[in-house]
């Protein structure tokens, strides 16, 4: 009973530890307008031409974004959200 105990303590602790480094990993992220190839956006256009992930149609299409580590955007000739 004590080995299942600790197993549930170890697996609680590393989804503790995993769940709080996808915080801390968003806060080090922008979403990067005119770099997403054409149905690898990942969310609404913010004109209004589509409303889902995928669904850009054209390749650097300003109204789609990519979301990317900051600093990233910038090399690759985007504009990260303000």
């Amino acid at each position: 009973m004590k080995n299942a105990l600790g197993r549930q303590a170890v697996m609680a602790a590393a989804l503790a530890g995993l769940a709080t480094a996808g915080v801390a990993n968003a806060a080090d992220t922008v979403n990067c307008y005119g770099v997403a190839k054409a149905g690898q956006n990942d969310c609404a256009s913010k004109t209004g031409v589509h409303d889902c992930a995928g669904e850009a149609k054209v390749d650097h299409d300003k109204g789609d974004f990519k979301t990317m580590p900051k600093g990233t955007c910038e090399k690759l000739g985007g504009t990260p959200e303000q």
